[in-house]
């Protein structure tokens, strides 16, 4: 199939793909954040919004679009400046109804999972260290000026969601069997919001000093 690397590239992406996904970034902070506080199916659906946004952008680098993007110093200061904003807006969320880990807090329904899932591909949209990372990462893989290099493109991307589950949903049943541990004590929870808080605080301030070049 003309669309599938051969067989070295394909393990070369794999370990690279390893590799990325076990280095923490804002997309893992928030589907832990949320299988914490509000169980393992809010950590799912955010997960499932973030490979959303992962399939957007495999699909613009594949047809270029992304390389625009990139190379127009508005809208990438633009794209900077709305993926901070939500993360400090997340990190605010953590800190004022970081109760939701106390189960006393009954009134503060969950979100949905729509809604949870729009919040994780919200946040994977609106990092521009994503759209470099595709932009740079997996170009390195495909042949330049072959005709299948946008199907091996997408073909490495789905491929980077599939490496990535098993893990990333590990981690979320992880976090989901510790949540009731810290619900047992206040403190500790509170540690946690402003653990969290703080982490989504220190992404914004790392996407801030992105560069496009």
């Amino acid at each position: 199939m003309s669309f599938v690397p051969d067989f070295s590239t394909i393990v070369q992406f794999a370990i690279a793909t390893f590799i990325i996904t076990i280095t923490p970034g804002p997309d893992m902070t928030l589907f832990l954040g949320r299988a914490l506080s509000q169980g393992k199916w809010a950590g799912i659906a955010c997960m499932s919004g973030a490979m959303t946004g992962i399939v957007i952008h495999t699909t613009l680098v594949a047809v270029g679009l992304s390389a625009l993007l990139v190379a127009s110093p508005t809208a990438f200061w633009t794209l900077k400046i709305g993926g901070a904003g939500y993360l400090v807006w997340l990190a605010i969320q953590a800190v004022r109804h970081g109760s939701a880990f106390n189960p006393d807090s009954s009134q503060t329904a969950p979100a949905s999972f729509a809604k949870n899932w729009a919040t994780g591909l919200g946040i994977n949209l609106l990092n521009p260290k994503i759209i470099l990372f595709f932009m740079t990462f997996l170009p390195q893989f495909v042949t330049p000026g072959d005709p299948n290099a946008p199907g091996q493109l997408f073909f490495l991307g789905m491929m980077f969601i599939v490496e990535a589950l098993p893990f990333t949903v590990a981690m979320i049943l992880v976090a989901d069997s510790l949540a009731s541990l810290l619900r047992r004590s206040q403190v500790v929870t509170r540690v946690v919001d402003y653990l969290f808080a703080g982490v989504f605080s220190a992404f914004a301030v790392k996407i801030l000093t992105t560069q496009a070049r």
